[in-house]
């Protein structure tokens, strides 16, 4: 598996991550012992990033399970990458939380479940919109001089939100966030515009979620066919993305890597993997077979002509 440099930092990981937001133990999510398989599935597959949150899984689960079976002696062999901002009791609160007294309490949390006593990147999960960019980074950095954290990150920021606290990092000689999590995938390229610019003034690496589409890449729904039950496009909240005119696309692109001996799997992750900006693509699995496929498929080495047409396929 190759292994990318995350932003500027000295930290690598593999270009195929393993997000662990089906663990934890709620509806539909695995069990602990379903997490040791995907985990070791991974690790033989040399997949050696993990992304979880402590808002994934019922009461902090996610993070529960990985805990339980990183504690097994594998705890060194894997980047943790783990979240904050985002509270346990939404019931109670909506307002997401980058205070100083908030991090300082959801770290001490996290470093419980997940039984370590260091997190690798530590990643501010959604921001605050009442809470300084400077306060939050001076805890993160606090953390990291404190050895509970290596590196900090950054997910479902604003462009403009990058930058700030891009500078202010710069401007008071702070730690400051070497990756950001966001939406990309042939389906979803908006980042291209507004994001790509701020990671190449920054350095900073992207880790892209939904790398699938929320499975519309997976080759399992297809125009004029009815959509195949528990599958999460089954779910109300998802039928929105599964438009007549992305269906289409996903018909040209099934053709073009139908063409190449491929399926439309290896081209998603093979897309994904051909863009230098990307340090690792968070791919979720619910089973190790999934594990294995997700880390195989970034085997194909698209050609420059690949790429052109394929932005003509995307509308790009």
């Amino acid at each position: 598996m190759e292994k990318r440099r995350l932003g500027n930092s000295g930290l690598l990981v593999s270009v195929v991550g393993l997000g662990c937001n089906n663990f934890g133990g709620m509806k539909q999510s695995l069990d602990t012992e379903g997490v040791r398989r995907i985990v070791h599935a991974a690790i033989d597959a040399g997949v050696n990033f993990f992304d979880t949150s402590d808002s994934y899984g019922q009461n902090g689960g996610s993070e529960i399970a990985l805990g339980e079976v990183l504690s097994g002696g594998l705890r060194d062999e894997v980047v943790l990458a783990t979240k904050f901002a985002s509270p346990l009791d939404r019931e109670k609160t909506t307002r997401y939380n980058g205070s100083r007294a908030y991090i300082m309490k959801a770290v001490e949390d996290s470093l419980r479940r997940l039984k370590t006593d260091y997190i690798d990147l530590y990643q501010y999960h959604f921001p605050d919109p009442y809470t300084p960019i400077e306060e939050t980074l001076r805890a993160l950095d606090d953390l990291v001089h404190q050895g509970k954290v290596r590196y900090i990150g950054c997910s479902n920021l604003a462009p403009w939100q990058i930058m700030d606290g891009w500078w202010t990092s710069k401007h008071h000689n702070l730690y400051g966030f070497i990756s950001h999590q966001a939406e990309y995938s042939l389906l979803e390229r908006g980042a291209e515009e507004t994001l790509f610019p701020v990671l190449d003034r920054t350095g900073i690496s992207l880790l892209p979620y939904f790398p699938l589409a929320s499975g519309l890449l997976t080759g399992k729904y297809r125009k004029g066919q009815p959509i195949p039950e528990g599958t999460r496009m089954s779910m109300p909240r998802f039928q929105a993305r599964m438009t007549e005119e992305r269906l289409e696309v996903v018909e040209k692109l099934i053709a073009f890597a139908e063409a190449r001996g491929r399926t439309i799997l290896e081209l998603a992750m093979s897309w994904l993997a051909s863009e230098k900006r990307v340090a690792s693509i968070i791919a979720g699995a619910t089973s190790p077979e999934q594990v294995r496929s997700n880390a195989a498929a970034v085997g194909w080495k698209l050609t420059p002509e690949d790429l052109a047409e394929l932005d003509q396929i995307t509308g790009k």
